[in-house]
């Protein structure tokens, strides 16, 4: 039997030839016909999964004339499990390097990955290429750092204007700034706020990331190592204001995108912004919407609602319970923000219910942290896998077979918090593990709603401390509290409707047009089928990090550690425009430009 390294190398080395020979047939008989490619950027220059052999000798026979694949090369040590031979490479094309992983069953391959890393002759400046920061000679002309830096931001927007504007200055506009910044194309993002980080700061008192530090990491900036394990919004909000100086990112405070217009015939935007009671124009070739996961509040309109004599408002305008001490208050929606509220309500001394409209997925956190973040852990950090490797792992499995894995991480949760599960529906919680037992992870990629990761309100729940009320729709407000139809009647003198926010498409239509976002259709979601993210398949989540059917306009969202992976190849896909490089996009039933 040969060894991993043996039966990689041989499938490397076949793959690679036929590529040369610029043979789709005989490097798509190589695959398993059940089998996936996916790929970011290195030859779709789009983010893309191919499923299935013929897909993949279509991707093939369109793209190799151009990208003209090379340099194939296996890095590290093969390995080989039950799931068969697993082997990382590297390999350059025309214009880019880029790294992957192929995972052979029987010896053919059944996922394929690759990413770009970096492009040709536009390599980022580090280590042995950094900068040197001075000139070490005397110079009566001399340009000191402070210099520059106030020269660049008191020309970028005027007498220069900027290639990129990023509208949203959260996460995801900083993560994609700090990337463009360090590639040297010129970025002015705007952000409606006071301080960088205020879009944390302003939330509610008690939010703390659910998510593990090792998870959150922003690019080139890893926290420190005595970081706590889970941030408090508020450190994170400084931390984020911190980022944005050390990163020298051209940051816009009390800016507001109010409209924005592409010209064809020029190829550029413009830019129209209210910055401190002031319009502004900025004319930059692409405009990136960063506005987060979602769009403006999701506001409520209950009936009889002009009835109810107490205080009705969403979460987004909820900041402590304080007030509410001693109040009976309803809480619409057991979602993460409505387990959170209810949690600050009841530590300050506030009558509690939920009331819940669907069923939730629930994970405990240290359960999360046991079976769904190996991957992200001290542990791992121990073993040598560094963010960016763990990014690079879970990127690497295409989501069709993800959810196949997170199946089986869903049956080892439920067996593991058996009792846990009896105990919250005995307290009348409805739950659930998604439509398809997928669990946690793809509710956060489909509709990012629907789940919650207990970190204290399941036992405020399970002891009764704060009530459940699910199974019945709301009939109407009263005048001091909420019927229901099946008759019962909520007393409350406060409502908090954790309703959720409406899509980015509402922020692109308010800035740009209901046509162009009626053109780029969903932004969001993988066309699973499920309520809330409808079909076609889309094998990506949709319009995110790639061209758009809308020329010049990009969209990036996700969380702290989404931000961090997929802001890379957004930069990557904005610089080689740039330069001028070829970037023919595969997929024409995508629509879009190249």
């Amino acid at each position: 039997m040969t060894s991993p390294i043996q039966e990689a190398q041989a499938w490397l080395d076949r793959f690679a030839a036929a590529l040369v020979q610029r043979d789709a047939h005989a490097a798509a008989a190589l695959f398993v016909e059940h089998c996936y490619w996916r790929d970011l950027l290195t030859f779709t220059w789009n983010i893309k999964t191919l499923e299935g052999q013929a897909a993949v000798h279509d991707m093939l026979e369109a793209t190799l004339q151009h990208v003209q694949p090379s340099g194939w090369a296996i890095t590290g040590e093969p390995t080989r499990d039950e799931r068969g031979t697993e082997a990382w490479f590297q390999l350059e094309t025309a214009v880019a390097r880029a790294e992957g992983v192929v995972r052979l069953i029987g010896g053919k391959c059944h996922t394929m990955f690759t990413a770009m890393k970096e492009l040709k002759g536009h390599e980022e400046p580090r280590g042995p290429t950094r900068p040197a920061g001075t000139r070490h000679r005397a110079d009566p002309n001399r340009v000191t750092w402070t210099d520059a830096r106030r020269h660049e931001e008191e020309t970028l927007g005027e007498a220069v204007q900027p290639y990129v504007v990023v509208v949203g200055g959260g996460q995801c506009g900083m993560a994609l700034g700090a990337r463009l910044k360090q590639l040297g194309v010129s970025t002015i993002i705007l952000d409606k706020n006071a301080r960088p980080g205020d879009a944390w700061r302003q939330r509610y008192r008690t939010l703390v990331l659910h998510d593990p530090i090792w998870f959150d990491h922003l690019p080139y900036l890893p926290f420190p190592e005595h970081w706590p394990v889970f941030t408090p919004k508020d450190k994170l909000g400084d931390w984020m204001e911190m980022y944005a100086k050390v990163m020298e990112l051209n940051y816009w405070t009390h800016a507001t995108c109010t409209h924005a217009t592409y010209d064809e015939q020029a190829k550029e935007w413009t830019v129209e912004v209210d910055r401190e009671g002031q319009k502004r124009v900025l004319k930059p070739k692409h405009l990136v919407f960063a506005t987060g996961n979602s769009g403006p509040p999701r506001m409520v309109q209950l009936p009889g609602q002009e009835d109810f004599k107490g205080q009705v408002l969403h979460s987004s305008q909820y900041s402590d319970g304080k007030q509410y001490q001693g109040k009976k208050v309803a809480v619409i929606g057991a979602g993460s923000s409505g387990h959170d509220v209810c949690v600050d309500l009841w530590e300050s001394g506030a009558d509690v219910t939920m009331v819940q409209r669907h069923p939730t997925t629930v994970v405990r956190i240290d359960t999360l942290l046991k079976f769904g973040m190996q991957l992200y852990s001290e542990g791992a950090v121990a073993a040598g896998i560094t963010a960016d490797k763990a990014d690079m792992i879970l990127a690497s499995l295409p989501y069709r077979v993800l959810e196949q894995v997170l199946r089986q991480m869903t049956d080892q949760i439920r067996a593991h918090d058996a009792d846990f599960y009896r105990r919250l529906e005995a307290a009348g919680f409805l739950l659930d593990f998604g439509e398809d037992d997928t669990g946690l992870t793809m509710k956060a990629f489909r509709t990012a709603s629907g789940y919650y990761i207990d970190v204290g309100c399941s036992d405020l729940i399970i002891n009764g401390d704060v009530r459940v009320k699910s199974g019945a729709d709301i009939e109407r407000l009263t005048a001091d509290g909420i019927l229901f139809k099946d008759g019962t009647h909520l007393q409350a003198d406060a409502i908090v409707a954790c309703t959720g926010f409406k899509t980015m498409g509402d922020v692109i239509a308010r800035v740009v047009s209901d046509e162009v976002v009626q053109a780029l259709g969903p932004c969001s979601g993988l066309g699973s089928g499920v309520r809330g993210d409808p079909g076609p398949w889309a094998g990506e989540i949709r319009n995110m990090w790639k061209p758009t059917r809308q020329e010049g306009l990009w969209i990036m969202s996700g969380n702290l550690a989404y931000s961090r992976f997929y802001s890379r190849f957004l930069a990557l896909q904005l610089k080689a425009r740039k330069e001028g490089l070829p970037t023919p996009v595969y997929g024409e039933a995508d629509g879009v430009h190249a």
